[in-house]
């Protein structure tokens, strides 16, 4: 008990000093969460939750669009904090309901003597500002296993993934210094090759940020005693159990459908879970179209995530008409290299369509001419 008011505690206060009134935002979602949950029966339950949460959600994101577009006014940071941190909460709160119409062993919360744990997960200070997203049943395990069988002292573990943030951020900002450096060449550079690195420097960077924050995410839990999953060998340690993704094995990725399944995993998985799997019609078209939503409906972000599910489409056809034709190891080689260069060059105009926004995103993307790429992609499904 003392751990989970700990977590939840903990919670509530980095959301007032960080978010200051705004924290409310995450209270009251809790609070209607917890008493959906105690007052619905299981199979009811994820409907109201899914509809009530998404609802107060896209309130907030199209109150920050009409501030931006319409009244032209900066938005408070602490805002549009509060609101990156309710979309996790609604992945987390979702995740209990969608337990609960399945039948699993979530049913249990069903008896409100266990809201306790049910408010640590939703608001607990590990998950508030960076996830990564877990099951409740996973973090009731996480939990119950400090206290019955504490883990080894991640002091280790949290210091190389500590120095793995810090090798991250030295990267991220030495790119930056050097794109900055190269930035007033690229609206005069006829060089094609030079615009299309800058931009692909530009995608690498904004990634590079999520990857520094995931990390730093996963040592916060790892520090709170959270994501231990046994012993590897007799003297190491395992801490994988809470991660987002790791940056070699996601830009190593040669495909990008194998790129979006990689990318910000647990993410991944709750969206597949979510729509992908409930979906009859168009099951890719829709997933990605609630991400749009989720995210916040950016005109940016709507052509982004269209662009990613026709390159996502386009890619399933590409590999399976180039697969019959790759009798040799060097052609297979050559077909690897290539297809990892497309999926670089579709996600860089994909990220920077998402994070701008807005539609100079859209128009860097033109005068570079990096956006052929994810265009040939589109083709390729009408073609073949």
């Amino acid at each position: 008990t003392h751990l989970y008011l700990f977590l939840a505690s903990g919670g509530c206060i980095l959301a007032v000093v960080t978010m200051g009134v705004y924290s409310l935002l995450l209270l009251v979602s809790t609070v209607i969460f917890v008493l959906l949950v105690c007052s619905l029966s299981p199979e009811r339950v994820h409907p109201w939750v899914f509809g009530l949460q998404m609802g107060w959600q896209t309130f907030w994101h199209l109150l920050i669009q009409y501030r931006e577009y319409y009244l032209n006014e900066p938005t408070d940071s602490r805002l549009l904090l509060s609101v990156s941190s309710l979309m996790l909460l609604t992945q987390r709160v979702t995740s209990v309901s969608m337990d609960l119409q399945d039948g699993g062993r979530a049913t249990l919360m069903t008896q409100c003597r266990v809201f306790l744990p049910l408010i640590s997960y939703a608001l607990n200070f590990t998950a508030l500002l960076g996830g990564p997203l877990s099951s409740f049943d996973q973090f009731v395990y996480f939990v119950e296993q400090i206290t019955i069988s504490p883990p080894p002292q991640p002091l280790s573990v949290i210091s190389y993934k500590g120095f793995q943030v810090l090798s991250l951020e030295w990267a991220r900002n030495y790119l930056t210094r050097l794109l900055r450096d190269n930035a007033s060449s690229l609206s005069v550079s006829n060089n094609v090759l030079t615009d299309v690195l800058w931009i692909w420097g530009l995608a690498v960077v904004l990634r590079i940020r999520y990857y520094s924050h995931w990390k730093i995410s996963e040592c916060l839990n790892n520090a709170a005693g959270l994501g231990f999953r046994g012993m590897v060998k007799e003297d190491s340690p395992n801490w994988s159990g809470l991660s987002d993704g790791d940056l070699w094995t996601t830009e190593m990725s040669c495909q990008v459908s194998e790129f979006a399944r990689r990318w910000n995993g647990t993410t991944a998985t709750w969206l597949r879970r979510l729509v992908f799997q409930r979906c009859k019609t168009a099951p890719l078209v829709m997933t990605f179209g609630f991400s749009i939503w989720w995210h916040g409906i950016h005109l940016g972000q709507f052509v982004g995530f269209l662009v990613w599910a026709a390159a996502v489409r386009a890619d399933y056809q590409i590999h399976k008409y180039l697969k019959p034709k790759l009798t040799s190891t060097r052609r297979r080689l050559v077909r690897t290299c290539l297809c990892w260069l497309n999926t670089q060059m579709v996600m860089a105009c994909v990220v920077i369509a998402i994070e701008l926004r807005s539609t100079s995103s859209l128009r860097i993307l033109g005068l570079t001419y990096t956006g052929v790429f994810p265009l040939l992609n589109v083709l390729f499904i009408f073609i073949v």
